[in-house]
């Protein structure tokens, strides 16, 4: 399977710098970041959500996961919780589940990103599919997405306490 179309398409036509990378069949951040030889923080991940009864595309760096309590208090909702994927994959045609691209506006879904993955110049992502992951300048992604930004997790360490 290729880059997911649509996105192709947007990208193209912003006329945006891009690479697209294959990589073994991987399911996680995690596993993409290692077949690729970068940091798990380095590679963002999609979560879905649903926050006060409305689905949110959430994109957290690779090495961490999502904290309810921290989103809820930074998005200022009163109820967040992870969407099924039932309650979501019929949304991203195209897609392969999971590997959903951090480009919500393609599919009618808003957007948040978590701070920290603003800060560095390329952010990576899957593209549609579990095979293929795309690079390019986070600046260029923002323009073309305009996501909200709000912290979505918490350091590792900060979880046992």
């Amino acid at each position: 399977m290729a880059i997911l179309q649509k996105l192709k398409a947007l990208l193209d036509q912003a006329k945006v710098s891009y690479e697209v990378l294959t990589h073994p069949l991987a399911y996680t951040a995690g596993e993409i970041a290692a077949s690729q030889h970068m940091s798990g923080k380095e590679m963002a991940k999609v979560v879905m959500l649903e926050v006060d009864g409305k689905l949110v595309m959430g994109v957290i760096p690779g090495s961490l996961k999502v904290h309810l309590n921290t989103s809820r208090a930074s998005l200022g909702a009163t109820e967040v919780r992870m969407a099924t994927e039932d309650e979501f994959s019929a949304r991203f045609p195209g897609c392969e589940i999971g590997a959903e691209p951090p480009f919500g506006n393609l599919f009618g879904v808003r957007v948040v990103i978590d701070p920290a993955l603003i800060k560095d110049e390329y952010i990576y992502f899957n593209a549609g599919t579990h095979l293929q992951t795309v690079r390019m300048k986070y600046r260029d992604f923002a323009a073309l997405v305009k996501p909200e930004v709000a912290t979505l997790c918490r350091e590792r360490e900060e979880w046992a306490a």
